[in-house]
């Protein structure tokens, strides 16, 4: 059986897959930008480990012995569900595997942004650091004391709350139902931007949450909040995010997403100081794949001996 990851893998990863991977499946590593080893690899590929490259109709028809695509991860938007169901192909993802990891970068976003760590560290590595503006001393605050919105209330939310009421936080949450477990307050998402702080997005990329953070929604945001998205760019109208930044209707944004990734230089957040960017890799620690790998050889023994495979979304 072979195994196929499009991904520009570190030493370090390769490694763990080396290492890690059963006797009887044959792994094989592709660079996401090299499309003709990736065509010519996909032509005896039983599973595709899907990371951040989007998986076609056109990839999925061109592999004849596709039959599991394994998401490294959550999010299956990249994903042609459509095509993968008609090609007779399973998609599975690992909720929870990442989890941890997201949460420790989105409190790490928070905080950067709080301190305005964008700022200070290019002027400090310009020889520069003391003689700041006089106003960025002014910007700069901490968690304790404020309101933090999640918007979605799932395994990165439930990580999140006893840390930032432990910081002396108060937080909110909402979701598309009320959650027993949650150890936050509930509002109706029109009520928790009004009230937070900080809004920290948690959610799925769908069609009913593509830019559901758009010029009404910043606009409802309390002057001077900040935003933090380690969910999908997508979720985001991203002029919108420019123009509320640049007017100071937003104190700051932590983004570990944006809207097109990977993403080219000269997008304008790039440019903007209250901006701390990161490139989509909250996911991404040691930890998290080590527990991917666990998740996705044992799909890749589940498809080998005709069993029930973990997580199947199709």
């Amino acid at each position: 059986m072979k195994a196929l990851l499009q991904y520009r893998a570190s030493e370090g990863f390769r490694a763990q897959i080396y290492n890690t991977a059963p006797d009887w499946l044959d792994v094989a590593i592709v660079d996401e930008a090299d499309k003709a080893e990736f065509s010519k690899q996909m032509q005896d590929t039983d599973v595709l480990l899907h990371v951040l490259e989007p998986v076609t109709a056109e990839a999925i028809g061109a592999a004849p012995t596709l039959r599991l695509i394994q998401k490294i991860g959550v999010g299956v938007n990249t994903i042609d569900l459509g095509a993968a169901q008609a090609h007779g192909a399973a998609v599975c993802n690992m909720p929870g595997t990442n989890s941890r990891a997201v949460a420790e970068m989105t409190l790490t976003l928070m905080l950067a942004t709080l301190r305005r760590v964008s700022y200070f560290d290019p002027r400090m590595r310009g020889g520069d650091g003391w003689n700041a503006e006089l106003d960025a001393f002014d910007g700069l605050g901490e968690i304790a004391g404020r309101t933090i919105g999640l918007v979605g209330y799932g395994d990165v939310a439930r990580i999140l709350t006893p840390i930032l009421t432990a910081m002396d936080a108060r937080v909110l949450y909402t979701a598309t139902t009320r959650k027993n477990d949650a150890h936050a307050e509930w509002r109706e998402l029109s009520a928790l931007l009004r009230e937070s702080d900080i809004v920290s997005l948690h959610l799925p990329l769908t069609d009913v949450t593509a830019k559901m953070i758009d010029n009404n929604a910043i606009r409802a945001m309390k002057p001077g909040a900040v935003l933090i998205n380690t969910a999908r760019g997508g979720l985001v109208d991203e002029p919108a995010l420019i123009d509320a930044l640049k007017s100071g209707h937003l104190r700051a944004a932590g983004l570990d997403v944006v809207t097109d990734e990977p993403a080219p230089a000269g997008n304008p957040l790039f440019d903007l100081a209250n901006v701390v960017v990161m490139p989509h890799i909250a996911w991404l620690t040691p930890e998290t794949l080590h527990r991917s790998l666990g998740i996705a050889f044992e799909n890749c023994r589940r498809l080998r001996d005709g069993e029930i495979f973990l997580h199947r979304i199709v």
